[in-house]
């Protein structure tokens, strides 16, 4: 037993723990459900000290000190709310010494005194989590976090962990430089979560979205599920009508008050609700092990998001299905959030970007899994997972759409294994140089990707692939015609597509 309750660490876990014994600075990406929390709980555990652990959730908080104390760990947390009593007697606890470890929200870092205080403590390590929030290039910046800078200015000699779920190497970048990371370590894990299987469905319009979703409820009978919308109105809307047809249905979102939202998160954990339709309220500190099934009804921001959102599900290690369902719409939605916001120019700049990715990953046709880790670059990497909508169609896991008449029961749609509306050009009318283009030009962009270490859907999406298929543009200006085919990739990669078109045509 390395830790109480716990026989062996997940992937990077003992890696990420070594640096820290080793008092170094440390970056670490492990993603939900990954187990971020022993990585700061288990050198408490070793050594005398004090452990500081920042986190904005009081919830998770009060959660994590409870279950350290039935271990028989010295544990606890300051937040607002609390009782005066209640706290004199936590710096009681501390006036001890010893093994502690104690959670903070970030705004106590900027209480009057704080600074004075720390000075004179026997801190052994600082503990930052969602550390993406200290990055205003990530998807969840907050501007509690931007004191959290302070900390190795007054306690330089305390190393620092800073932990996140998921954050691009650019995010990884901007932590480290807002809380003055030296010489640290950067640790990325865990990305890969074999027992999912990712799916996406492009969508004609919401009433098809609608077909997809009561399929996949129809065909997902056990454990919970969860259905992410983008806006408040249609994350009611989608409930009420799930609510006539299925039971145990509820929706939760940030203008619900917070007793509801307590109410509804807890009666959801003790299964009185099977199937909850949120926001991204619904969020950080989740950890439900049954969900089976999590739909994205709407696109969110970026991938970040749909990655954090989309590892809620199985995290019991059982199988489980992520599905994404887009359309043109969802693109209008994301874009007006985009254009209202106050962000400035350079923020609202990557937000155009990051949606942009996304909308490439969604009509991607390499492995998903595979995408996804070297998006994140992750420590591992893999060529194909055998378990998504691109490597294995034909997967039990796969949401399969049920065709609806009014005369008849509902009737599966008997060929699983059908071509996507992004793919109709159609594939049926090609004929075998067609084939031989789409593949040549697949077989291209997988090894620029690789020679890249990007993701194959950051070089050209699928339906760009099929475009030049179709289109066969022989210049620089037809290209700026092609779907996918901005000024930026008309420079990179124009050359080498439109010298593969013109070997293929004269073969």
């Amino acid at each position: 037993m390395i830790f109480p309750g716990i026989s062996r660490f997940r992937p990077g876990q003992e890696a990420i723990i070594e640096c820290v014994l080793k008092e170094k600075d440390v970056l670490a990406v492990l993603p939900t459900g990954g187990g971020k929390s022993l990585c700061y709980q288990y050198p408490s555990y070793l050594n005398d000290g004090l452990v500081i652990v920042i986190s904005p959730l009081i919830a998770l908080m009060k959660d994590q000190v409870d279950h350290l104390k039935a271990k028989g760990l010295c544990a606890e947390a300051l937040y607002s709310g609390q009782e005066y009593g209640e706290k004199v007697e936590i710096f009681k606890k501390l006036k001890r010494g010893g093994q502690f470890l104690l959670y903070l929200s970030p705004e106590r870092v900027q209480k009057n005194g704080f600074r004075q205080w720390i000075q004179n403590q026997n801190i052994i390590l600082f503990a930052v989590d969602e550390a993406h929030c200290v990055s205003q290039w990530g998807h969840d910046f907050r501007e509690e976090y931007a004191a959290l800078s302070d900390l190795k200015k007054w306690r330089p000699d305390v190393p620092l962990l800073a932990l996140t779920a998921s954050a691009t190497p650019l995010v990884l970048e901007d932590i480290a430089k807002q809380l003055g990371l030296k010489k640290y370590e950067k640790k990325v894990y865990g990305f890969y979560r074999p027992n999912l299987y990712y799916q996406v469905e492009d969508c004609l319009d919401d009433e098809e979205k609608y077909q997809w979703v009561l399929s996949a409820l129809e065909q997902t009978q056990k454990g919970r599920v969860i259905i992410y919308c983008g806006t408040r109105k249609v994350t009611e809307n989608l409930s009420s009508q799930l609510s006539k047809k299925f039971s145990g249905v509820n929706y939760y979102h940030a203008g619900l008050s917070s007793q509801n939202r307590k109410s509804i998160q807890e009666a959801y954990k003790q299964g009185e609700y099977r199937i909850l339709v949120a926001t991204n309220a619904f969020g950080m500190g989740i950890d439900q092990p049954d969900v089976r099934l999590v739909i994205h009804y709407q696109l969110p921001s970026n991938i970040d998001s749909l990655y954090q959102e989309m590892g809620r599900a199985g995290r019991d290690n059982e199988p489980a299905t992520c599905l994404l369902l887009y359309s043109k719409k969802d693109k209008g939605l994301q874009s007006f959030f985009i254009t209202s916001s106050e962000a400035n120019p350079k923020i609202k700049s990557l937000r155009w970007n990051n949606l942009e990715t996304l909308l490439e990953y969604a009509e991607g046709g390499e492995c998903r899994h595979s995408d996804i880790l070297t998006y994140f670059q992750d420590e591992v990497r893999i060529k194909s997972c055998g378990h998504c909508d691109i490597c294995d169609p034909a997967s039990d896991k796969k949401i399969v759409k049920i065709r609806r008449d009014k005369k008849t029961k509902n009737i599966e749609i008997k060929n699983k294994v059908t071509v996507k509306k992004a793919e109709l050009l159609p594939f049926s009318d090609w004929d075998q140089d067609e084939f031989d283009l789409f593949e040549i030009l697949r077989a291209w962009r997988k090894s620029l990707s690789q020679k890249k270490d990007v993701p194959a859907f950051t070089i050209l999406s699928d339906k760009s692939l099929r475009s030049l298929v179709q289109e066969r543009p022989q210049d620089f200006e037809d290209l700026k015609k092609i779907y996918g085919f901005g000024e930026s990739k008309v420079q990179q990669y124009g050359r080498d597509v439109l010298d593969l078109i013109n070997k293929t045509s004269l073969s």
